[in-house]
């Protein structure tokens, strides 16, 4: 099981949802185990709180996103409140609106961030996974899209995200046959970023979400907004943004703290301004 850390920790979603921090770094944790974690309407709202506190907690640089539990990061959506918030078209539409605002909140989220993945990772779990910045995954995770086999149609954002990171051929066999595949192959057509044994799963991705922490926000910052411009069309790119991050970097005085601590041979101390 993952030892996420309780300090500052509040829950959401009648506890289905907990957030807490440390070292600068934001952690949510998707606790409905005995569900393998799956995701219910009010959990969608209460991830999306969760995100917006950390967003405007200026004490919190990288957010990681996690299971609790050892079976499943997410297994997808909460299939017994279908017949409830999905039974047709319109309903849908309606559960739609909801998740895909909270989908929106982390797909233009501002700060770094990384899922942990171990155990399932299904259909909407692999959404928000794909969403996120790095996708870290224990050797016994597995990852599908069961929409085939529940007769329901998996949207264009995740499709878009999928390929983009698979290919079309990936995604179409993930999608048609609706099967999963192992850690190693995940690792291999580029789902996941790195696959850590399972005891030190959770260590190394905080280890590595500390040293994100430990740089200057600005330049991550920077990195972060670049590569999203890079990703779209020419046409679309908003090279103005990139220049003002460029400029405010330049300007910073964590670029003079940066400086005047390789001088002085010790480790830089950043503020973020």
């Amino acid at each position: 099981m993952l030892d996420v850390p309780a300090q500052n920790q509040k829950s959401f979603a009648d506890g289905k949802i907990l957030k807490s921090i440390t070292e600068g770094v934001g952690i949510i944790t998707f606790n409905n185990p005995g569900k393998r974690n799956a995701m219910s309407i009010e959990m969608w709202e209460g991830l999306g709180a969760a995100l917006i506190e950390l967003r405007d907690d200026d004490s919190v640089r990288v957010v990681i996103l996690t299971g609790a539990g050892d079976k499943a990061f997410m297994s997808g959506a909460d299939i017994s409140q279908f017949e409830k918030n999905r039974r047709d078209a319109k309903a849908n539409e309606e559960y739609n609106r909801k998740s895909d605002a909270q989908r929106a909140l982390l797909a233009d989220y501002p700060k770094p961030t990384i899922s942990c993945i171990r155990g399932f990772c299904l259909g909407g779990g692999m959404q928000i996974a794909m969403l996120t910045d790095m996708r870290f995954a224990s050797e016994n995770s597995q990852f599908g899209i069961p929409a085939a086999k529940l007769g329901i149609a998996y949207g264009f954002e995740g499709l878009r995200h999928l390929v983009s990171l698979v290919g079309p051929s990936w995604a179409r066999l993930i999608l048609y046959t609706g099967m999963r595949i192992d850690s190693a192959e995940a690792l291999r057509i580029g789902l996941v970023d790195r696959v850590m044994a399972d005891r030190k799963l959770w260590e190394e991705t905080l280890e590595i979400a500390r040293t994100i922490s430990g740089n200057a926000p600005l330049a991550v910052k920077a990195a972060k907004i670049t590569i999203a411009q890079v990703l779209k069309d020419k046409d679309e790119r908003d090279m103005a943004a990139i220049k003002a991050i460029g400029t405010a970097c330049m300007d910073s005085e964590d670029f003079r703290e940066g400086r005047q601590a390789f001088m002085e041979k010790r480790k830089p101390q950043f503020k973020g301004r």
